[in-house]
Order: structure tokens, then sequence, then C-alpha cells
């Protein structure tokens, strides 16, 4: 190890290289349950594009496997530091660079936490949409590697839909550019795409260019009771089939209410089974909440409740947000993000009840239910073995639940180590020899975040 860090001294100031113990076990890994992690020789921490490509010269050189980390918010182990490796800490370089009105696009380092930039681009009147629940605190460097989502992706998008280009350093340290500047362009493959959600496993991204859009009108919300998770879902299907476009459509399951309930005081409805919350942001948002509140009726809502105002539904929406904040003080917490059609939402639902029936266990569902993604919250106690294989077990039986509805076994939390499996089973044989290929052309020695989604 002696060697590794005066070789990365050579390059970079000593403030940015860390092999204190205690350092380096706080950056060891990130928030996801059930996945190991190895132990690091060094934590750096670049501040400049230059500190970076030292890194992974210095990477290839020695062979020495580099683990990119922003945040560490995420829920797949994708930022699990592997033994002997470089752990590429990337919160410093977090300066907004440019904010370009005319042309709608900020550039942004990669440490800059995804509030930072929507407050920032608000002073324009204007907004980058994809808002994890996380999105006081994780960064936009991770939100690519992950392709993260958020609570509007149902009328919004993902993060691969606002990365327009990208500055990377490659495994032997040399600078890429990908993508544009501009509105429209299709030169060449589109290796800005194949880079969002790769995870870290194929480059190291310095700069992002990303979209902005006309800053939306405060939101209006409404609630929705069901007495069966059923109901909610027919419900959405509803919605979407009559042609609303809502800013935002969740729900939250019985377990989950209570569990906001609890940490929050917040007084929401214990006794539904399923509570459904929709939102708009248009300039007809009276007419249309008014005309989703029918249609929650009629697919059997047993109460319906218009936020009266913005502080209610700006409640409503908090409350959402606390959801998995909310579950983890029950327990230890594995969480599950499982996409599945729309259409098949009710079932994934039924499913994964019947899956904590069977394994005697409690899994709290919260869903972006308005693009059918799922987040079923499975609660162990970690000291116990047998309740632990029951919750790993559970687990899994989600992810084959998801695939036989026609589903993927992530819809914005990524593969990292807690899905690589089932990955390989998602994209049979053909398609993962593929993906092992494209790794090998970006990274032919196999440093860049070793084990991780392919």
């Amino acid at each position: 190890m002696g060697d590794l860090v005066d070789r990365l001294l050579a390059g970079l100031p000593e403030a940015a290289v860390a092999v204190d113990v205690d350092v380096v076990a706080a950056y060891a890994h990130d928030m996801a349950g059930f996945c190991e992690a190895g132990v690091a020789a060094v934590v750096v921490f670049p501040e400049t594009v230059e500190h970076v490509q030292h890194v992974m010269r210095t990477a290839t050189e020695l062979r020495v496997p580099v683990v990119p980390q922003g945040a560490r918010t995420g829920l797949s182990g994708g930022a699990n530091a592997v033994d002997g490796c470089i752990v590429l800490s990337m919160v410093k370089m977090n300066r907004i660079l440019e904010i370009d009105a005319v042309n709608r696009i900020a550039v942004v380092q990669p440490g800059v936490v995804n509030a930072e930039l929507s407050r920032a681009a608000a002073g324009y009147g204007l907004a980058y949409p994809p808002d994890p629940s996380s999105w006081e605190s994780c960064t936009i460097g991770g939100n690519i590697g992950t392709g993260a989502g958020g609570l509007c992706c149902v009328k919004y998008g993902v993060t691969s839909e606002y990365v327009l280009g990208l500055e990377v350093v490659l495994a032997d340290g040399q600078l890429l550019t990908t993508g544009r500047r501009t509105a429209k362009g299709v030169a060449g493959y589109d290796l800005t795409r194949l880079l969002v959600g790769s995870e870290g496993t194929l480059a190291v991204v310095v700069e992002a260019v990303v979209a902005l859009r006309p800053a939306p009108a405060p939101q209006l919300a409404l609630a929705a009771e069901f007495p069966s998770t059923a109901a909610a879902s027919a419900a959405v299907c509803s919605v979407m089939a009559s042609g609303h476009v809502p800013s935002l459509m969740e729900l939250m399951d019985t377990t989950t209410v209570r569990a906001v309930n609890a940490m929050a005081k917040m007084g929401l409805p214990e006794s539904t089974r399923a509570l459904l919350l929709v939102a708009f942001d248009g300039p007809a948002k009276e007419a249309e909440l008014a005309a989703v509140a029918e249609l929650c009726r009629a697919a059997g809502a047993s109460e319906v409740v218009p936020a009266e105002d913005q502080a209610e539904s700006d409640m409503l929406l908090e409350a959402r947000r606390l959801s998995l904040p909310a579950m983890e003080r029950l327990g230890t917490t594995m969480i599950d993000d499982v996409a599945v059609p729309r259409s098949r939402l009710g079932e994934m639902l039924d499913g994964v009840e019947e899956i904590a029936a069977r394994q005697r266990l409690t899994i709290g569902v919260v869903s972006h239910a308005g693009d059918g993604n799922t987040h079923p919250v499975v609660i162990f106690d970690a000291d116990d073995p047998d309740e632990t294989a029951r919750a790993k077990a559970s687990f899994d039986e989600i992810m084959a639940l998801g695939l036989d509805l026609g589903g993927t076994v992530t819809g914005e939390h990524g593969v990292g180590l807690l899905k690589r499996e089932w990955l390989a089973k998602e994209l049979g044989p053909v398609g993962s020899a593929l993906q092992r290929q494209i790794k090998a052309v970006f990274d032919p020695l196999g440093i860049l975040n070793p084990g991780k989604a392919v």
C-alpha cells in the first residue's frame, strides 16, 4: 500500500488522500443491506479533473481497482469498497459551473447535490425535474451512475432523459467528452445514454451537461383512501387510461402509512389499505384533480380528500418522502425496487402481500404508482438468523414476481451487488455476454468498480 499512496501523492495534495482506518471504514459502503463491503487501501477526494486522471493512471499502472462514490445514498451496494481498492469519493467536485437560461442547460460537477441544483435553477425560473427521495443529500454524479428516478417521473421522466452530455475519465486516465449542449443531436452511437446507469463500471463522470425545464407551478394534491390495493391499482389504471398526466402519483400501503404517522405524527388515515396521492401542476390542475377524484371514487375509494391549499399539498408530498426513513425505524430493512407495467401493478402488490404472509414478515410497499415502480420494504430482525433467512427469501421471491409480471429488477436504484444474479436472469445469456463485452471495451483490465452491475 505504501507504493500506491506514494504514487497517488505524487499528483495529489496530501489532504486529498486518506489512509486513516476510521476514515477508510466510513467510506466502505452505501445504504444497501445484505451487500458485502471490502476494505479499501485508501480514500481519495479529488477536486479537479486532473486529479481524477492521475488516480486512474496510477490505478492502471499498478492494477488497483477503483470504486467511484457519490453521497453513498444508494440502495444496491454499487458504491461498496472491494479489498485493496482506491475509493474515489467525488463529493468535493461540487461546483455548478454554468446555468444557461437560453439553452436551458446546466453544467455541473458530479458532487453537486440534487437539491442544490434545483434551487440554483429556480433562480432562473427553471427546474431540474429528476427528484429522488434523497434529493437533499444525493449527488448528480450518483444519480447519473444509477439512472435515478424520483417522485415526479410519471410526468417528467428519469435522469437519463436529462443528461445531454458528459465528460468522463476512462480507466487509463484519458478524458472523453460525449453528447452535446444542443437541444437535438444524433451524431454517432449514444455513449452518453450508455454511461448513464453504468454505476461507475465504464468510466468516472467528472462533468455533466443536463437539461433544465421551465419551473412548474406549485402542485395541488389529493389523497384517496382505498379498502384494497387492488382498488387503488384500478384507480391508477383508470387515471392513466383517461389521458391525465399527473405530476405525481404515489401509493402507500397501511404499513407505510402507520410508520409515517409514528415518526412524524401527520395524522394520515391508518384504517386505509392503500393511500393514493395524486398531484397536478398544470394550468387546469383544479379541474384535473376534481376529475381524478371522481375516477378514484368510481374505482372504489372510501374517501377522497383534496388538499385545501399549498401547505396541505406539501404535507402530503412530505409524507411520501418520509416513507423509507419511517420504515427504517421498524427494524432492519431490505428495500426492493421492482418496476412492472402499470396494468399489472395490482398483481404485483397482491403478490407481495402473499409473500409477506407466507414468509411471516412485515413488508410495507411504497410505489411510484404512475410508472409502475414499486418499493417493497422487507422488515426483519437482523439478529434473528431464521428471520434474516426468510427476509432474503422474500426479497428473491419479489424479484421473481416482478419478472414474471413482465417487469424489471430495478426501476431506479441500480444493480450494484444486490441484484447481479437477477440482472443475468433478466438479460439472458446473450444480453449478459454483450454487456460484459461492452465493459471490456471501456475497462479492459476490469479495474473500474469490479464485481458490480455486469
